[in-house]
């Protein structure tokens, strides 16, 4: 408690330096995040907030490495100099595990009932034995004005509906920057609390030290036994600035009553009152350990500064699979829908690999998926495996993160891409920053299957297409397939990427119904073919000398191959399979060959992916062009009309794109 102290004291003394970048610091929380974070153990997990430096202090962390991380230096152990003060990400043999900690308030919430459930189906599946009393815990840290977040009630929920071996740690000071409880809330964590029976709720003083230690060796021990949730609510006043960058002189007049419950007065008139130390004892320890940090803090702010090239080291964590494997084509083949060649991909990996799971709305024994794309995995694999979730797509796409750092590998569905919206957040803020700001500590293996695009009437709300957005979204990959074969292989290289992958997965070419798709049913490839994320797919090849390429994906492939039917030779179809990363080597080579590209895709036109690649060819490409390149898509309009010939109308087809490769091929 003293040390932490006296390193806020220290940073509020040389502000003008230290609030370079913005921090914050546990004054007035000391006691009962010293309470906590001396408890954890090194199979233990953590998710703390940006408040938390006593906490990372008393599980074993030094003044100056929490320092390295104040000043943004190349050896701040969390990030390398990427991101703020107190926001850790630790993966070391001797100390509790930290996964990547966003500023998101609330946003960590969901990661650590992940890896609370990843910690459950280990010992449930048997990945996992523990000598009794000895079962790792997670710890979520957070304040209490967090828990008005949507996504912090969807991870309490489930740890409750699930009964995870959990430890939600209410750090309460009544204010939310400059809002106070009294405009902002009704009850407090305790009260919220109380809608998920399943969770033991305990208050306490967070300013008295024995009892804040006395609660939580009780709540710790019990979780390690009996792998049950815990929510405790500790009140503690708020002594310094709610951040570096906003002062509490700013809007603060309750400081002089605040003051009244300081934990450092009070531990040290028990250690007085209980004959442990004398008045002397404690100034001479204050002495020293204010000496030991000004040490520490002189190093850390003479370390070496970061190296830009480092970061890019980060971008992808690297894959093993480069290259196509395997059988495309085995002889004897049977031609088999699109949607089953996934369902088998999805046996074939879950029988290799017991760390894997599928979860998601409606894929359990019942359902088996609403396109049938999970059908008898359920049963083939029993619940423990393949589960339904409550209708909580952020809980679906964040608790992945958790999932896979305790060395799972989900498979999580989306039914449709119109409801992935809510988990944009989670995989925004969380997922695809993990292995960049953990400094590689933490990459995630997550692959999110999502059915997508426009088929049979499915109206506005059933037949969006989102991978401009996604592709938006540095740090995860983006794979749209358009057959069985290429499902297949990308699904199996996707389960083994160690990034987040979303597989688009377009509903109308499932099952062929659609006039003009039946070539996404093929031949089903062997159990061991793979196709590597990143790599484009030639599908016909042009032999005339005026000629184009044709670029797309997904059903666009179709419509493609059915216009090109009126220039033999004269169209050469790419299909990009994979949109992040972009394989733009075969796109120029091919571009170089025709001198002429048309990008096509089911998305409207303006401020799209398919409007950037249009942009960058002529760019990258310009001097081989012999027109500008063109782009088809849908209408510009904010919905797809439900009306069976509306929607026929809004979507590119063969007809409308073979208008305009005539043009261009004419040029």
């Amino acid at each position: 408690m003293r040390i932490a102290r006296s390193m806020s004291d220290l940073y509020e003394e040389h502000a003008k330096l230290t609030s370079k970048y913005v921090h914050a610091c546990s004054n007035g929380h000391e006691a009962i995040q010293v309470a906590a974070g001396s408890l954890l153990k090194k199979q233990d997990w953590l998710s703390c907030y940006y408040r938390d430096d006593s906490m990372l202090l008393s599980m074993g962390l030094t003044p100056e490495e929490l320092m390295l991380q104040l000043f943004a230096k190349r050896d701040d152990p969390f990030s390398g100099g990427r991101t703020y003060y107190s926001h850790p990400s630790l993966n070391r043999d001797d100390l509790a595990k930290i996964p990547h900690q966003s500023s998101a308030t609330g946003m960590q919430a969901i990661p650590a009932a992940g890896v609370a459930m990843g910690i459950q189906h280990r010992e449930k599946l048997g990945l996992d034995t523990h000598e009794k009393g000895e079962a790792p815990v997670v710890m979520c840290s957070i304040g209490d004005a967090a828990i008005t977040e949507g996504e912090v009630s969807e991870a309490l929920y489930m740890s409750a509906l699930k009964k995870l071996p959990i430890v939600w740690l209410i750090q309460d000071n009544e204010w939310d920057i400059s809002a106070h409880a009294r405009e902002i809330r009704f009850g407090d964590a305790a009260t919220m609390a109380a809608g998920f029976p399943p969770i033991e709720v305990r208050q306490v003083d967070g300013t008295d030290l024995p009892a804040c230690m006395a609660l939580m060796e009780e709540v710790f021990d019990t979780v390690r036994n009996e792998r049950r949730p815990f929510l405790i609510h500790a009140t503690v006043p708020l002594l310094g600035h709610h951040t570096s960058g906003v002062r509490r002189e700013f809007y603060r007049d309750d400081l002089e009553e605040a003051q009244l419950r300081d934990p450092i007065p009070r531990i040290e008139k028990h250690l007085q009152d209980s004959n442990i130390l004398d008045s002397s004892q404690i100034t001479l320890l204050k002495a020293e350990i204010d000496a030991e940090v000004n040490e520490a803090f002189d190093r850390a702010r003479n370390a070496e500064e970061p190296v830009f090239e480092d970061l890019l080291a980060h971008r992808f964590a690297p894959t093993e699979i480069t290259e196509e494997k395997g059988t495309r084509e085995p002889e004897g083949g049977e031609i088999t829908l699109m949607v089953d060649c996934a369902l088998h991909a999805m046996q074939e990996i879950m029988s290799k690999h017991p760390e894997s799971l599928l979860y998601g709305q409606d894929v359990g024994k019942r359902l088996g998926g609403v396109f049938r794309e999970a059908a008898k995995l359920g049963e083939k694999f029993g619940e423990d495996r393949v589960f339904n979730t409550p209708i909580q797509e952020a809980f679906i796409v964040g608790s992945t993160l958790g999932m896979s750092c305790t060395g799972l590998r989900p498979i999580v569905e989306v039914q449709f891409a119109d409801y992935l919206w809510p988990g944009l957040n989670q995989l925004f803020s969380e997922l695809s920053k993990s292995y960049f700001l953990s400094n590689g500590q933490w990459p995630v293996h997550s692959l999110i299957r999502v059915p997508v695009g426009a088929y049979g009437s499915g109206g506005p709300y059933h037949s969006s297409s989102m991978e401009s957005v996604l592709s938006n979204i540095r740090g995860i990959k983006v794979v749209y397939p358009s057959n069985g074969a290429d499902l297949k292989g990308l699904l199996k290289a996707a389960y083994y990427d160690p990034n987040p992958v979303i597989m688009l997965e377009h509903k109308g070419l499932y099952w062929s119904k659609v006039p003009g798709t039946e070539a996404a049913k093929c031949i089903e490839p062997s159990e061991d073919y793979v196709v590597p994320l990143g790599k484009a797919r030639i599908v016909t090849h042009a032999t005339e000398e005026t000629s184009c390429t044709l670029i797309t994906y997904g059903r666009g492939v179709y419509w493609a191959l059915e216009s090109a039917k009126q220039f033999p030779g004269a169209v050469e179809i790419v299909d990009l399979r994979t949109i992040v990363p972009v394989d733009f080597e075969t796109i120029s080579e091919s571009v170089k060959r025709t001198n002429r590209c048309i990008v096509l895709t089911e998305e409207p036109e303006s401020n799209t992916f398919a409007q950037a690649l249009t942009g960058r060819i002529a760019k990258e490409c310009f001097e081989y062009l012999d027109a500008a390149p063109d782009l088809i898509g849908s209408e510009d309009l904010p919905a797809i009309p439900l009306n069976e010939n509306m929607e026929k109308a809004y979507l590119p087809n063969a007809e409308k794109v073979a208008k305009r490769i005539g043009k261009l091929l004419d040029y």
